[in-house]
């Protein structure tokens, strides 16, 4: 029988054994990242979509069930998040099973770019001109390829592919003069009504403003951000109204643009009166309110 020196030389399993052991240990209470549900206990993993009128997860077929009945969809991003576009095309897939007559809203583009975005969706552009007539990377800036799935599905199936943005360089000039400083040929895209009433919506942006006044260079009153704000969403808002025609349509916008329904939501549907869900998709780790949206989609 072999002896075994515990002082010198030692056989291999030995030295493998607290090794193994403590590995195993460490990813046995190794914790599980969660999205928590505020003043609540409730807190949910990876891959839960929770139902905010039910208060309890639904499985995916549920959802699509509700979305089903409803003219306009809102899919909220984290624009960096991969996951987030992974689910945003997954929805259009199952939704467009169901309704062939669906089009694509897309914050992502300004609306002077609507006969770029015509073209791409009759397949008469490639990847190369569409990013060069879409100036992709001068307005959007983004990494193209987080949104490439999605618009090779709208291509490859000839949907309706709505700009909804307005001129970038719009809200600042707002922000920094106001409304009525602008030049006549910047007012021409201005949507018709501008809603600066929304009190939530107004107290949110009071918060973001007094947390990032001292950035600004010059001096920028609230009542001119807010505005900047509110022309942005109502902008948007009034683009899906005047594109939605008899089809579903499926908003892909920031997280900001959708929660609590008063940025674009709201807004489209004092224009539209046409039913609608919002579905805020939320990293976990975060803390949200159940009321953010209809659903939350919990994400890596």
């Amino acid at each position: 029988m072999q002896a075994i020196d515990w002082f010198g030389k030692r056989p291999r399993y030995y030295l493998f054994l607290p090794t193994l052991m403590l590995f195993l240990w460490g990813c046995a209470v190794a914790p599980i990242k969660k999205l928590t549900i505020q003043d609540t206990d409730q807190s949910f993993e990876e891959g839960v979509i929770i139902s905010a009128k039910l208060g309890k997860p639904v499985s995916f077929e549920e959802l699509l069930a509700d979305l089903n009945n409803c003219r306009i969809v809102y899919i909220g991003e984290k624009h960096t998040n991969v996951a987030h576009h992974r689910i945003q095309l997954e929805v259009i897939q199952a939704i467009f099973k169901n309704q062939p007559n669906l089009a694509v809203g897309m914050e992502m583009f300004d609306h002077t770019y609507q006969d770029v975005l015509d073209m791409w969706s009759a397949g008469e552009l490639d990847q190369r001109d569409f990013l060069k007539k879409s100036h992709w990377y001068a307005n959007w800036r983004f990494d193209f390829s987080l949104y490439r799935e999605i618009l090779e599905f709208i291509q490859e199936n000839h949907l309706r592919l709505v700009a909804l943005n307005i001129p970038s360089h719009i809200p600042p000039k707002i922000r920094e003069g106001g409304i009525d400083n602008l030049r006549p040929d910047e007012k021409k895209h201005l949507p018709q009504q501008i809603d600066t009433s929304r009190t939530a919506h107004r107290d949110y942006l009071q918060n973001v403003f007094d947390g990032h006044k001292h950035h600004f260079r010059g001096e920028v009153e609230f009542e001119d951000f807010y505005a900047a704000q509110s022309v942005w969403e109502d902008a948007m808002a009034e683009m899906i109204s005047q594109h939605l025609k008899d089809d579903v349509m499926v908003v892909l916008a920031g997280n900001g643009h959708i929660q609590f329904k008063y940025g674009i939501p709201d807004r489209a549907f004092s224009r539209t009166a046409e039913a609608f869900r919002t579905i805020y998709l939320a990293p976990v780790g975060e803390v949200v309110e159940l009321d953010i949206a209809d659903y939350i989609w919990v994400t890596p």
